[in-house]
C-alpha cells in the first residue's frame, strides 16, 4: 500500500494539523505474477499436464447416457450466461473454463433435472472463482445474477453436492493452462504473441459454451485456439509462406496431437464463430428496435441470457 503523509500528523506542539490528512493511493487492481521462466523451459511441466488431462474430461456423452431431461441447447444458454456473468464481474480469464468443466464433469454422472441446471451452473462459478479469483464471487451477488431464483442457502447446500460428486478433485486441466506453454514455443515477437494470447482466449471461451467440444481433451482445443488465432489475425506475406505448411505440425508436435485431428478441431472452431458472429449480428438487429426503457431496465439481477427459458 502506498501512502502519503497529506493529514493525521502533528505538529511539534502536539496538536493536530488539520490540514494534514492521511491519502491512500492503493488502487483497485490485481496483480498478476510474472512468468516463471522454469516453468515453460521444463519439458516435464508439459508433459504432465498432457498426462493427467484426461483425469477431467467426460467420458461420455452425457446427453446420450446420463442425461434425460438436459438438451445441448439449455447448456449452451446456461454456459453463455455464466459467461456473461465473468465478463461482468471481470473475472480472471480461468475461472469460466474451470466453472465450465465442473459443470460438464457433473452432468457427466448425475441425471439432473432441467430446472437446476442454472443453479448447477451458479455452484460452478462459485467453486471455480475461489480457486481461481483473487476476489472470489459472493453467494449474494449469483442470486441476484439470477434474478434471485435460486437462495444463498441453495447455493451452499449445492456446493457441498458438486463438491462430492466430483470427489474434491477441484484442481483440473482447462484449455488455458496449455496457452502459455504453447505460446512460449513459437517464434513470433512478444507483440503478435499478445494479440496471438487475446484470440486464443476468447475462441477457448467460445469453444466451451459449444456441447461439441466438452470431450475433447484441453490441450487440443488450446491448440486449435491457437492455430485459428494465428491464421485469423492475416500475418503478412512473408510469415505466411513460411507457416502456412509448417504451423500445423509445430503445434501438433508442441502438444502431440495428430495432425488431423488438430486441423479438424480448427476447422471447427472457426466454423463455430463464423456461426456466432452470425448469431450475434441477428441478435444485434432484433433488438436494435427495442425500446430505451427496455434497456434501462437491464440491471445487476439479469444477464443478456435469460436462463429462465430453459424451464418453457
Amino acid at each position: 500500500m502506498h501512502a502519503s503523509l497529506c493529514g493525521g500528523d502533528f505538529n511539534r506542539s502536539g496538536r493536530e494539523n488539520p490540514k494534514m490528512e492521511l491519502l491512500c493511493l492503493e488502487k483497485d487492481t490485481n496483480m498478476r505474477a510474472q512468468r516463471d521462466p522454469n516453468i515453460f523451459c521444463d519439458e516435464r511441466v508439459l508433459q504432465s499436464l498432457l498426462t493427467a488431462e484426461d483425469r477431467y474430461v467426460p467420458q461420455g456423452p452425457y446427453f446420450d447416457c446420463v442425461q434425460k431431461d438436459i438438451l445441448p441447447y439449455m447448456r449452451r444458454m446456461v454456459a453463455t450466461w455464466m459467461l456473461e456473468v465473468c465478463e461482468e464481474e471481470k473475472c480472471e480469464e480461468d475461472v469460466f473454463p474451470l466453472a465450465m468443466n465442473y459443470l460438464d464433469r457433473f452432468l457427466a454422472v448425475v441425471p439432473t433435472r432441467k430446472c437446476y441446471l442454472q443453479l448447477l451452473g451458479a455452484v460452478c462459478l462459485f467453486l471455480a472463482s475461489k480457486l481461481r479469483a483473487c476476489q472470489p464471487l459472493s453467494a449474494r451477488k449469483l442470486c441476484m445474477y439470477t434474478d434471485n431464483s435460486i437462495t444463498s442457502q441453495q447455493l451452499l447446500e449445492w456446493e457441498l453436492v458438486v463438491l462430492s460428486k466430483l470427489k474434491w478433485n477441484m484442481a483440473a486441466i482447462t484449455p488455458l493452462d496449455f496457452i502459455e506453454h504453447i505460446l512460449h514455443k513459437l517464434p513470433f515477437p512478444e507483440d503478435r504473441l499478445t494479440l496471438i494470447r487475446k484470440h486464443a482466449q476468447t475462441f477457448i471461451a467460445l469453444c466451451l459454451t459449444d456441447q461439441r467440444f466438452t470431450m475433447l481433451p484441453p490441450s487440443m482445443i488450446a491448440t486449435g485456439s491457437v492455430g485459428a488465432a494465428v491464421y485469423g489475425l492475416q500475418p503478412d506475406q512473408s510469415e505466411q509462406s513460411l507457416w502456412k505448411d509448417n504451423l500445423m505440425e509445430l503445434l501438433a508436435k508442441i502438444t502431440h496431437t495428430e495432425v488431423d485431428c488438430l486441423k479438424s478441431c480448427q476447422e471447427q472452431i472457426e466454423q463455430l464463430l463464423v456461426n456466432s458472429l452470425k448469431e450475434s449480428q441477428h441478435q444485434h438487429t432484433q433488438e436494435h428496435g427495442a425500446t430505451k426503457k427496455g434497456a434501462q431496465s437491464q440491471n445487476l439481477s439479469c444477464t443478456p441470457t435469460d436462463v429462465r427459458d430453459v424451464n418453457l
